[in-house]
């Protein structure tokens, strides 16, 4: 068995995360998607990461994996009678990893040696690494202009129509030194996408300068897992970006995102009809059941994505040989 590394970010791709995590252990990296960070209140807030550390930390909430279980209010109630903002709402313990983040970036930290300190004190035994340490931030382009995706997001509802995306500092942020050891492990089984927006979650990991022909030159196959069925988004934006960029609702246009990155797609077993026409791209595929309401489905989903992956190594060193 070898080590796996995950693109990853949102609670979907922290559930299929947690399955490789559960099935490699200290063997798993995950890269996970920074361009949604922003600050509010002096504090420094990563969605994305804080969301990966507490599935794998086994403290997610199972209504809200973006946010720790068992979560309370007072702070924000406190901040409202004070004549603070009504939104965004944070609980309680969701803002101690922005706190200390916030802390550690004041005494010139790297974003990724703060959250490995993080997951040894949580106990994670995997690498959750920020996909890079510069700052890079996703905006949304709307009629009216470029908006963050934060601001999309929290203030404005996901209410305007997207025309498409600027993930700037992205074409000049470096790929850290930890990012590139694990995609440069001698016994890297597979890269996985994980089951993820495309656009604000995906795509900035890929818009890293480097990054795109670094997964290219890697020996291990790259793997996408879609996060749409049967024409619909299980949760989040990703529907109405699609409709509003003109992308045809299906896990195929998932699939073409990644053209000339990935060498295999899993589609979910709903749609296995469309097998050929992705295969038609010019990339395996696997129909399979993606979508993760246990723990148990997280592990049988990451098993079989890496058993997928295996096949595509084989067929691929067939060829060399």
């Amino acid at each position: 068995m070898g080590s796996v590394v995950a693109l990853a970010g949102q609670v979907g791709g922290a559930k299929l995360a947690d399955g490789f995590y559960r099935l490699r252990g200290e063997a798993l990296t995950v890269v996970v998607n920074t361009g949604d960070d922003y600050e509010h209140l002096g504090l420094a807030f990563s969605p994305d990461i804080d969301t990966m550390l507490y599935t794998l930390a086994g403290i997610a909430s199972p209504s809200a994996g973006w946010e720790p279980e068992g979560e309370t209010h007072a702070v924000h109630a406190m901040l409202r009678s004070l004549g603070g903002p009504d939104r965004p709402i944070y609980g309680d313990r969701s803002l101690a990893a922005p706190l200390l983040r916030a802390e550690g970036l004041a005494n010139d930290r790297r974003p990724t040696e703060i959250t490995l300190d993080f997951c040894r004190n949580l106990r994670i035994g995997a690498r959750v690494l920020p996909m890079t340490d510069d700052r890079v931030r996703t905006n949304v382009l709307t009629d009216d202009g470029a908006i963050t995706f934060q601001d999309y997001f929290t203030q404005l509802g996901c209410e305007p129509a997207v025309r498409g995306f600027q993930y700037a500092g992205a074409d000049s942020a470096r790929i850290s030194d930890e990012v590139i050891n694990a995609l440069h492990a001698p016994d890297l089984e597979a890269v996985v996408i994980c089951p993820a927006n495309p656009y604000h979650v995906i795509r900035p990991i890929l818009e890293i300068d480097g990054m795109k022909a670094l997964l290219r030159k890697r020996r291990a196959p790259v793997i996408a897992v879609t996060p749409i069925v049967g024409g619909r988004a299980l949760k989040g934006s990703a529907a109405k970006m699609m409709r509003e960029l003109g992308r045809e609702l299906s896990a195929r246009s998932v699939a073409g995102e990644y053209l000339r990155i990935i060498d295999g797609f899993v589609l979910d077993s709903e749609d296995l009809g469309l097998i050929d026409s992705v295969r038609s791209l010019g990339m395996d595929v696997v129909a399979l059941p993606t979508i993760m309401r246990s723990i148990d489905d997280r592990v049988a989903l990451a098993q079989e994505v890496l058993d997928f992956a295996a096949t595509i190594r084989a067929r691929l060193q067939a060829q060399v040989e």
